[in-house]
């Protein structure tokens, strides 16, 4: 269904598309995650830092109503991993559905990579995204609840893949991703996504060659006692 706010904006006359800075809502600029990774190409963990929403507009190359579902759903979901200690990227695998915002927020907040066989890519998973701490094996599944994206966006959407909305039809679906991105920035995660533990849940294996993360080898090593590094 497509609501009548939508309607509107499709039968408005086209117009100049927003600047990017324009379609940043600031609470978007609030969004960001503590994450902990090793301190070198060989080195120990321990190296912490602030991921931001604008870190992932930067390497998504936009904002985009896709980048903030990615960015609530799953970093809830690394909250619950995680409840009162940095995001160990060292430590994480993760399923993501197709979507270019989806699998560019996976690997930037989770840190895995599918060439080393922690990131993976299907749409046969229920929601979002399927994540799993390694070391202990807890998975969790997220999932937009209901209702919460207008239809729209899916139904123009799909349009937009196939080329069939016109110039003026283009500027229209991006203000109405505009406005669904800031209403769930408005909105209580917890509200907005079902957030399920999945019990003794098995990595599929890998489709393709994995290779070695040699960066994380010795990230349990003890500092050298001697050392004048901090």
């Amino acid at each position: 269904m497509i609501r009548p706010w939508a309607i509107a904006l499709l039968l408005s006359a086209c117009s100049t598309a927003p600047a990017p800075e324009a379609i940043r809502p600031e609470a978007a600029r609030t969004l960001q995650w503590h994450v902990v990774d090793t301190d070198f190409s060989k080195g120990r963990l321990g190296h912490e830092q602030t991921l931001t929403f604008d870190d992932l507009v930067k390497f998504h190359g936009h904002w985009c109503d896709g980048l903030v579902v990615g960015a609530m759903g799953l970093g809830e979901t690394l909250h619950t991993l995680y409840p009162s200690a940095p995001i160990d990227r060292t430590d994480l695998r993760i399923i993501s559905r197709s979507s270019p915002c989806l699998t560019d927020v996976a690997v930037m907040l989770t840190g895995a990579r599918a060439q080393f066989g922690t990131f993976q890519v299907s749409d046969t998973i229920p929601g979002l995204y399927l994540v799993q701490r390694i070391s202990d094996g807890r998975a969790f599944s997220v999932a937009l609840r209901p209702g919460v994206k207008p239809a729209s966006v899916d139904s123009l959407g799909r349009l937009a893949v196939q080329q069939l909305l016109s110039p003026c039809g283009l500027d229209s679906l991006q203000a109405i991703e505009e406005r669904f991105g800031k209403d769930l920035l408005a909105m209580d995660p917890k509200e907005a996504f079902i957030i399920t533990e999945i019990p003794a849940f098995t990595w599929p294996a890998a489709s393709g060659p994995t290779f070695t993360k040699t960066d994380i080898l010795n990230k349990n090593a003890p500092r050298c006692a001697t050392s004048t590094r901090p």
